[in-house]
């Protein structure tokens, strides 16, 4: 895999090392819809919203993965061409998952592990730190130590649905939502052990990205379980499906794992 292909008058350095990072990440979150798919706790008989959604994220991860593939190959052209695509597919993404997490939480609360608060309120800080990083990581294109790193700390937000679907997350209660959260920041902390092995030293693209990620997700959670966070989430699921289940995590009658 190249390594030293040039960007914009820099050098792309650790091509491989990010290569194997997006394809990881990636196989992640599709392994863990397959599996819900592969184990009948979804299927594709479902509304056209929620299936316009699941293409829209995984044309984001088609895209992603073409861009590494477009920079180890030297198609310099085309990955810019992809960048300026990737510019308009971000703020979608951010429609489209802001429109699942009202309709989830409207219809049945959001999944039972998690609380009702937690799923609404800090799943949308957290859908909005990702579309935040990732246009920092495109508008930094031309310098690509900065570029790379706040992408995968962008995308790394994307692993805690395919993670979630992979772990046996009720296990987890009542602190599944912060468990599967801190699992994802496992991701840009290779990268940063990576960068600490090979350089010396951990890039600052890191550490104000993971500061941005961990800070914003810290405040989530304080504001989720604040007074403001349990009004608007009552306010938001009142009269509906969603507003009959318990605001804390619980285990449905009758279930077993």
């Amino acid at each position: 895999m190249a390594t030293t292909a040039p960007v914009r008058g820099t050098t792309v350095e650790g091509t491989r090392f990010f290569a194997i990072m997006a394809f990881v990440m990636s196989v992640t979150i599709i392994a863990g819809f397959s599996l819900n798919l592969a184990m009948g706790r979804s299927s594709f008989d479902a509304p056209w919203f929620l299936h316009a959604h699941g293409l829209i994220f995984l044309g984001w991860i088609g895209l992603y993965l073409a861009q590494h593939v477009t920079i180890a190959t030297g198609n310099i052209a085309l990955h810019r061409r992809l960048g300026q695509v990737a510019y308009l597919w971000v703020p979608l993404m951010v429609a489209a998952g802001v429109m699942i997490i009202v309709i989830v939480a409207r219809s049945t609360g959001g999944p039972f592990f998690f609380a009702m608060n937690e799923f609404f309120v800090s799943n949308l800080i957290a859908l909005l730190t990702f579309g935040g990083l990732a246009l920092w990581a495109l508008r930094a294109q031309r310098y690509s130590g900065w570029h790379r790193r706040l992408m995968l700390v962008a995308m790394s937000i994307l692993t805690g649905p395919g993670l979630g679907r992979l772990l046996p997350t009720p296990l987890f209660m009542p602190n599944a939502w912060t468990i599967l959260i801190c699992l994802t920041f496992v991701f840009p902390l290779i990268g940063m052990v990576y960068d600490l092995r090979r350089d010396g030293r951990v890039h600052p693209a890191y550490w104000w990205g993971m500061g941005i990620n961990v800070g914003l997700f810290v405040l989530s959670m304080l504001l989720a379980y604040s007074p403001l966070g349990y009004a608007f989430t009552e306010w938001l699921t009142a009269g509906t499906p969603g507003g009959e289940r318990p605001m804390e995590a619980f285990l449905p009658p009758g279930f077993t794992m």
